[in-house]
């Protein structure tokens, strides 16, 4: 019987972990998996009582990006060109990292291996990364004859370690290892047990009240996206008395009162 290329395991209350399973290719994407990973997302997105996400890959690798080995550019009635079956590939691998942008839960990427090209731009997508020390991250689109700038990686790496470093990436093509990753902010925590790792932080976002959370992970995205401080703070007010309206706040403080753990209700 086939594996399915996604599994999706709740190990902890509120911490589901979904993880790329094809381990034979190192996790590579086809669009199957592409399309499997969009929808366990937006199935999570849903569920209230998931409040951290834990994305990895199985095996020895995180995901090696596209698999080229699999025809990704062809439509299913055969009679669109290439340019636009090519087109409407493109854009149904680039949903995924719109998808991981897009649910209420934090995701954290459990980096256990190589991240390349697609694999890479997940792990950028991800609002955090922690890695094993075998893990490593390359733009592998640049070494294919591809442009380096693909599924979202012109705008996140740049955002994440600097315009300078990034674009060095991006041109290059090469591997950056785990240790040197951790030296350019590009991940948190290198990590023997990297999930482990994924899991204390995923138990310390979940001790936090669920608005909060989604807000703080909303807000900090939106804020890489818009002009200017004033737009920023006029963001950070509105969601701020937005967030003083909820029961889970002032559980929040009267627990704080209290000495005690507070109980969110996510109302």
């Amino acid at each position: 019987m086939t594996e399915p290329p996604i599994l999706v395991e709740r190990i902890e209350d509120g911490i589901d972990v979904l993880t790329m399973n094809r381990p034979d290719r190192l996790n590579a994407l086809t669009m199957e998996l592409v399309g499997e990973m969009v929808d366990s997302l937006e199935n999570i997105g849903r569920d209230r009582t998931c409040r951290v996400v834990i994305v990895t890959g199985a095996g020895r690798g995180f995901c090696a990006g596209l698999d080229l080995v699999e025809n990704l550019g062809t439509d299913d009635d055969g009679r669109a060109g290439r340019v636009q079956s090519g087109m409407r590939t493109q854009k149904d691998i680039a949903r995924l990292v719109t998808a991981m942008k897009e649910i209420p839960q934090p995701i954290i990427a459990a980096v256990n291996g190589p991240a390349a090209g697609g694999g890479l731009a997940i792990a950028l997508a991800a609002d955090v990364r922690v890695a094993s020390p075998s893990a490593s991250f390359s733009v592998a689109f640049v070494r294919i004859g591809l442009s380096g700038c693909d599924v979202g990686v012109s705008w996140l790496l740049p955002r994440l370690i600097g315009a300078s470093r990034a674009t060095e990436m991006m041109l290059t093509g090469r591997k950056v290892e785990a240790s040197e990753a951790s030296t350019f902010g590009l991940v948190s925590r290198v990590d023997d047990d990297v999930m482990a790792a994924a899991l204390d932080a995923a138990r310390m976002i979940r001790a936090n009240s669920p608005f909060g959370v989604w807000m703080t992970k909303e807000v900090t995205w939106t804020s890489l996206e818009i002009s200017g401080l004033r737009a920023a703070i006029d963001l950070e007010n509105r969601t701020q008395i937005l967030a003083t309206m909820t029961s889970d706040m002032s559980e929040a403080v009267s627990a704080w009162r209290e000495k005690r753990l507070p109980n969110f209700e996510d109302r």
